[in-house]
Parts: C-alpha cells; sequence; structure tokens
C-alpha cells in the first residue's frame, strides 16, 4: 500500500474456494492469494483455527462486499474427537488439563450425539476471539487469567457418527453461525464422562462451496504462472445464489446504479433482497424490493449495494 493511498494491485473480482493445509493461519492463506494473484483486495469467508484444514473461501475485489452476506451460512465438517483427554485450547495445541476415564463405545457415541441436535446452548472455548473487558478471550487465557464466557445459542443441524477406531470417533456435522466444533468435542466427552477435545478438523462445505471444489495454494500459483486464473475463479454471486436475480432493461438499470428507485416486474420474487443483473446479464448489484401486493406483481426497488466491476 503506498504510503496515504490506496493499496496497489489487479482488479480481480470473484471468488477463490482455497483449500487450506493444516499449521497455516487464515490470515496467512488470504496475504499468499493476495501475493499469488496480485489483487488489490483480498478476504476471507470464515476463519480457520490454524489445525484446522479445508475450505476457506477467499473473496477477490468486489467480491468482499458481498461478505456481510453470507457469513451467517451453514458450514459442514468431518470432526475427528479424541476421548481420553481434555486441553485447554480443546484441540491438540493445548496443555492436556484432565485424563482419564472410561473411553466410551461407538454405540454409546452415536446415542450421545443426539443431546447436541437442534438449538442448544455452548459456552465457546476459552481460547477464542470472543471479546470480553474489550480484548480478545485468547489473549486473557494465554495470560493464565480466570474467566467464564457467557454460553451462547447456535444451531446444529445435523450430527452423527460416521466410524471410531478406538479413542477416536469420526463425527459429521452441519451447523449454523457460531458453533464451535472444539468446544462439542469437549461437551461430548463431558456428557460421557470421559475427557474429550478435538483432534483433528476438515471443513468440507461453506458458503456453498463443496470440499471438490477446493484447489491448493500450489495449485493456484501453478494456474496463475499458466495464465489460467480464470479457471479457478467463481462469480461474485456465486455465494448469494439462495437470494432471488432480476435482469434489468437499460433503463432500469441505468437509474438503479445511479441510486434511484425503479418499479420493476418481479413476478416470483417477495419483498427483501434481490440480485440484479445488468442488461448483458452480468451481476451488479444488490437491491431491495418493497411494496406490491400477492395479485400485483410490481415491486419498488431501491439499490442496497453496488459492485463496480459490472
Amino acid at each position: 500500500m503506498g504510503r496515504g493511498g490506496k493499496r496497489r494491485g489487479k482488479a480481480i473480482h470473484g471468488w477463490l474456494a482455497i483449500h487450506k493445509d493444516r499449521g497455516v493461519t487464515s490470515t496467512r492463506v488470504v496475504e499468499r492469494v493476495r501475493h499469488i494473484t496480485q489483487a488489490a483486495k483480498a478476504g476471507h469467508g470464515g476463519t480457520l483455527d490454524p489445525f484446522s484444514e479445508g475450505l476457506l473461501p477467499i473473496a477477490l475485489g468486489e467480491a468482499t462486499k458481498t461478505l456481510v452476506h453470507v457469513l451467517e451460512g451453514e458450514k459442514s465438517y468431518q470432526c475427528w474427537i479424541q476421548f481420553g483427554s481434555e486441553t485447554d485450547t480443546c484441540d491438540p495445541t493445548g496443555q492436556v488439563i484432565h485424563e482419564g476415564g472410561e473411553i466410551p463405545g461407538p454405540e454409546a457415541v452415536a446415542g450421545a450425539l443426539g443431546r447436541f441436535l437442534g438449538e442448544i446452548e455452548q459456552v465457546p472455548p476459552n481460547f477464542s476471539a470472543i471479546h470480553i473487558d474489550g480484548e480478545r478471550a485468547y489473549e486473557k487465557a494465554r495470560r493464565g487469567e480466570t474467566f467464564e464466557l457467557e454460553p451462547r445459542k447456535i444451531m446444529i443441524h445435523d450430527i452423527r457418527l460416521e466410524s471410531m477406531e478406538g479413542a477416536v470417533a469420526s463425527v459429521m456435522v452441519r451447523s449454523g453461525k457460531g458453533a464451535y466444533m472444539r468446544a462439542l468435542a469437549r461437551d461430548l466427552g463431558r456428557h460421557l464422562g470421559c475427557p474429550a477435545h478435538l483432534a483433528r478438523l476438515l471443513r468440507t462445505r461453506t458458503l456453498g462451496f463443496s470440499l471438490d471444489e477446493g484447489i491448493s495454494l500450489e495449485r493456484l500459483d501453478g494456474m496463475v504462472r499458466e495464465d489460467r486464473l480464470g479457471e479457478a475463479l467463481f462469480p461474485m454471486d456465486r455465494v448469494l445464489d439462495d437470494i432471488p436475480a432480476l435482469r434489468l432493461r437499460v433503463e432500469a438499470w441505468h437509474k438503479v446504479k445511479n441510486g434511484q428507485a425503479v418499479w420493476l416486474d418481479a413476478e416470483g420474487c417477495r419483498s427483501g433482497t434481490v440480485r440484479l443483473f445488468d442488461p448483458e446479464g452480468r451481476f451488479g448489484a444488490l437491491g431491495e424490493l418493497s411494496g406490491g401486493t400477492l395479485e400485483d406483481a410490481r415491486r419498488l426497488c431501491t439499490l442496497k449495494r453496488l459492485f463496480h466491476s459490472a
């Protein structure tokens, strides 16, 4: 970034589905992507802890404007839960604070998982980025301070035992916003009377991307060197597929992108957010529909967010 100026780089707009390796932070992955692509702007679609791996979608350019609209979506994980020890971080990077207990069998584990299905209350790990008294909880935890975080309501849409080998259970989880898989492993162990921690975590689905769409940083680097970045780049609105779409005529598009409200024939679209495409079929804005009735398909459309790459 130049002194007192804007960050320099290429105007690249869209999403990359990066497969993050274990041992690297999400922030570092974003930095690597910016270095490889030379994109002017980049941001990730939901943090993965350093010990975790799997999907880490990266927004480039104008696609970063979609982040505020998608971070509450569902996520899917494969969790490897190690019974026999609980750590202060609830993962393999921490210090063991409880150990022992009888290792539960697969039937006991499968039966206990039902307790965590649906809307539940969960106490986040002390080693987390939650703010408490003006600082991150992990900062207090690293100093050895004693404190308790308030429980939070989270949603677990699906949870099931895939397999169990020895003291390690492989559990598939589909969750909503704010769910900590580390805390889930901790709480499962406590419920079964055997200390446990999350030994390994793989994120398999998020923001509509699936694991088979993910590419490594090494592969991305190779594609960029071969001038094939476009093959890895997903459209900006890929993460907004659940939002209705309208293609505008020339006059309506000109008015909307200049901030004017227009009446549109929005048959099949309810009031609320809508994706707007320009006359050539390129995604260019998010609008807000209001007014009209069930019998009248016309809705008043006002500009919510403009994407300047269109």
